[in-house]
């Protein structure tokens, strides 16, 4: 008699995440940036990278995806999960640690500027412009 077998879904997939924010003329802001593929508006987001702190990974994805530098809270502020949709691969739950990050440089120009729209917002219309419950939520809820 053999034993069954035992189908096990893929572990889920760690990224972080920065939560670029201002003090602006009407109060908090928060940068916005669209997704590639989907062009739905998210946080700048991405993998871990090996050797560096999520911290730093997160302020890295913030430069690149949003052309924005400052000062990252070590701690994450929170975390929230998404269904990555993925062209050739079947889809993969995930799970990304937030850091915040007060923008201090905003430049004019940056890696995926072609690829991205990047827009400073109230916090309350961040909360309205992004789908994943959960990073709403945090949105909502933050206090630099």
């Amino acid at each position: 008699m053999t034993a069954p077998s035992i189908r096990t879904e893929p572990a889920e997939r760690r990224q972080v995440a920065a939560l670029p924010w201002r003090r602006g003329a009407k109060g908090l802001e928060i940068l916005l940036v669209t997704s590639r593929e989907t062009r739905r508006w998210v946080t700048p987001k991405g993998g871990r990278m090996a050797g560096r702190t999520d911290a730093w990974s997160a302020a890295q994805e913030a430069l690149e995806e949003a052309g924005v530098e400052g000062v990252v809270s070590e701690a994450p502020i929170g975390t929230f999960r998404y269904l990555k949709v993925l062209k050739r691969r079947a889809p993969r739950w995930c799970v990304v640690a937030v850091h915040a990050l007060e923008v201090r440089v905003e430049h004019p120009v940056w890696q995926e500027q072609a690829e991205r729209e990047r827009v400073w917002v109230s916090r309350d219309e961040a909360v309205r412009r992004v789908d994943e419950p959960d990073l709403k939520a945090l949105i909502g809820a933050f206090e630099p």
